[in-house]
């Protein structure tokens, strides 16, 4: 009997992570020891109510729209497991003769699937991790798919914003970026700083406690001296204290959900220095613009479910696919195996030496990183001010 190959996703989705989809799909139906190639509908909650999608039954054209498809094709979640979980997916699995499981997904997700490769390691299962987040991190892989594309979107808006902010300054204007506890994305912005265009003013990193006394009289500096400014700040601020910086609003169960740190920022310009500000937040903007969609970011990603699927069919089980980069001018990455078990639940915060060292902006080696991922320059503006 032919043994069966279940995909599912797990977390926040991204622009490219059904291109990672798209990728281990088309490699399983290549392999007739595959016998169905199942979609978990909904993510782990998909796979624990038992509903697949059935690849094999799927148009190619339609296979072929993945690449370019938002979000999750086949949804999402995140759904919070117990230890009896695991036991019963793997009675699942058995069930159906899945043999072979890719989890595409963040930090969480492969704390999944450290968890599951446990629990299905004696019934021979393979369990391989698919890197996907737009945060980017994940420990030990150079970067994640789906990181590319966030990155290009926030440059890409920031620079736009820069150029409205410079044609009439008249305010501070607050872009909030996100990325968690992580400022991967929240420094991208750096790069909106290309061919001579200005960028962001400043950019506030989660990896420095904000200070709020000192970005209220940095602020003032800025708009006294141009009559404007735009600020990038993460959604993932803390105080010295290590408590975020703007008060929870709700608490619901395990989750706490905080006010906009954008909102927050711009709200504190207008009382506290009496300076016009507005905030902007792209938010999932970010993470689902197609339109700004980095085609390296979308290559690796059919790259990684690719190998992934090639992977399981070679006997391995309990790796996270990952890469290493060879070189950066050009650029050139190889794609490496990683035992899941040490990237579970391991966040990757920016190094120092991607980080100035006064905390308000990134270095000219993280541009040098950052770049090649976004998949091309930027669009160029005029502009004949001063």
């Amino acid at each position: 009997m032919s043994e069966n190959l279940l995909i599912l996703h797990g977390g926040g989705p991204t622009a490219v992570i059904n291109a990672s989809l798209y990728g281990s799909v088309m490699e399983a139906l290549k392999h007739k020891e595959i016998g169905t190639v199942y979609g978990a509908v909904g993510g782990t909650a998909g796979l624990l109510a038992k509903r697949f999608v059935d690849f094999s039954k799927v148009p190619a054209s339609q296979l072929e729209l993945l690449k370019q498809t938002p979000a999750s094709a086949i949804g999402t979640s995140r759904t919070h497991l117990q230890e009896d979980d695991y036991l019963k997916m793997v009675s699942i699995l058995k069930k159906h003769h899945i043999r072979y499981v890719l989890l595409n997904g963040g930090n969480g997700t492969m704390d999944t699937c450290g968890k599951l490769y446990r629990a299905a390691r004696s019934e021979d299962i393979r369990v391989i991790g698919i890197p996907k987040t737009v945060d980017n991190d994940i420990a030990i892989t150079d970067h994640c798919p789906g990181y590319g594309s966030a990155a290009r979107f926030l440059a890409q808006t920031t620079a736009e914003i820069v150029q409205d902010v410079r044609s009439m300054p008249i305010h501070v204007c607050i872009i909030e970026a996100m990325g968690r506890n992580a400022g991967w994305i929240t420094a991208a912005s750096a790069l909106a700083r290309q061919k001579g265009q200005k960028g962001p003013d400043r950019i506030y990193l989660p990896e420095f406690s904000f200070d709020e006394e000192a970005f209220l009289a940095d602020t003032q500096n800025l708009f006294t001296k141009h009559g404007c400014a735009v600020i990038v700040a993460s959604e993932g601020l803390k105080k010295a204290d290590g408590s975020p910086i703007v008060p929870p609003i709700l608490q619901r169960g395990r989750d706490t959900y905080f006010g906009d740190v954008g909102a927050y920022l711009a709200e504190l310009v207008i009382k506290k220095l009496g300076i016009k500000a507005r905030s902007e937040k792209p938010g999932i903007l970010g993470r689902a613009s197609v339109l700004c969609q980095s085609p390296v970011d979308r290559d690796e990603a059919v790259l990684a479910g690719k190998m992934a699927c090639k992977a399981a069919l070679e006997g391995r089980t309990g790796i996270m696919i990952g890469f290493e980069r060879l070189e950066t001018s050009p650029y050139s990455i190889r794609v490496i195996e990683i035992p899941v078990e040490e990237v579970m639940m391991h966040e990757r915060p920016m190094p120092k030496e991607f980080i100035s060292e006064e905390g308000l902006g990134v270095t000219d080696r993280f541009i040098e990183w950052c770049r090649p991922l976004i998949g091309g320059d930027l669009l160029d503006f005029a502009w004949f001010g001063d």
